[in-house]
């Protein structure tokens, strides 16, 4: 049995939470791990998974040996990782895990610039506003806007975002335009962003000399992804709140008109994050400092 390799593979499974997903992760057959991790528990004489048809669960045995191997494991995988920076360039696969504006206006067009640098690297990029679980779903890192409270993570700030509020010339002609938030309670129509993990509107909300004001009404259409969300403004159904990447080429032609520009929000923070208990490969490494390069002049920073 090759000890260290049995590790990792028991690591990922802990992490993914599932064989088929951690096999799937180390381009390995099933039945491959899970020899491997029978042969482990044989070598130690404890049983560190429980296993059933349906799930995989971590004994208390199996989490005390994850959490002191794993310490081991991240220490060589940073020593090995030094000197394979220094001999070459960083070579893999990174998977990615980004909102549906951002990559469609961020990220997506700047990715040439970066695999021209590494062409060793291969990206898998997730689009979705939901939020993933990057142990479990297997992701490197996630692009997202906005604060953080989750402390399993590392988040790096990227840049910042401007939001603003906008609306079809069409429908400012039927509806009138604002002079001041508190008029968006008066008959206008709101296309809201929804949370796609509780399915709650996000408030429009706006600053002007330090003071902070939100705008908490019904909403006439509610999206929870954020492409879809720009097309519904642009289909005239009402006044929605985005960022101006994400509204700039609309702005320009016409198709949208911004409005209550003096009550515009504090810029929107977008971060890269990934786990803690991950070890962050070259190809992470080199990914996440090209994103802060890149990103802030592309998000608006």
């Amino acid at each position: 049995m090759d000890q260290l390799t049995a590790i990792r593979g028991f690591a990922r499974v802990v992490e993914a939470g599932s064989f088929t997903r951690a096999a799937d992760s180390l381009d390995m057959p099933n039945a491959t791990l899970s020899k491997m991790v029978q042969d482990l528990e044989a070598h130690l004489g404890v049983r560190l998974l429980q296993r059933t048809t349906r799930r995989v669960t971590v004994t208390p045995e199996g989490r005390e040996y994850y959490e002191k191997t794993l310490r081991i494991v991240r220490d060589l995988e940073d020593i090995d990782g030094g000197f394979k920076a220094v001999q070459g360039k960083p070579k893999g696969h990174l998977r990615i895990d980004v909102g549906g504006s951002t990559a469609r206006d961020v990220l997506i067009p700047a990715i040439p610039d970066f695999l021209a640098r590494y062409p060793d690297i291969r990206i898998d990029l997730g689009v979705s506003d939901r939020a993933v679980n990057l142990i479990s779903d297997n992701v490197d890192c996630v692009i997202r806007g906005g604060p953080l409270d989750d402390s399993s993570l590392v988040a790096r700030q990227i840049g910042k975002a401007d939001l603003i509020t906008c609306a079809t010339p069409g429908y400012l002609k039927q509806f009138g335009t604002p002079a001041y938030p508190d008029e968006l309670k008066n008959g206008h129509k709101l296309v809201s962003y929804l949370s796609p993990q509780n399915g709650r509107a996000f408030p429009f909300r706006f600053e002007r000399d330090g003071v902070k004001t939100e705008i908490k009404v019904e909403h006439r259409v509610g999206v929870n992804e954020s492409n879809a969300h720009l097309a519904a403004a642009l289909a005239g159904l009402g006044i929605v709140q985005t960022f101006t990447y994400a509204a700039g080429p609309a702005l320009k032609r016409g198709a949208l008109v911004e409005i209550l520009k003096p009550w515009r929000p504090q810029p929107y923070p977008f971060h890269v994050v990934y786990p803690h208990n991950r070890h962050v490969t070259h190809r992470l490494r080199v990914f996440i400092d090209w994103l802060l390069a890149q990103l802030p002049a592309r998000l608006g920073d």
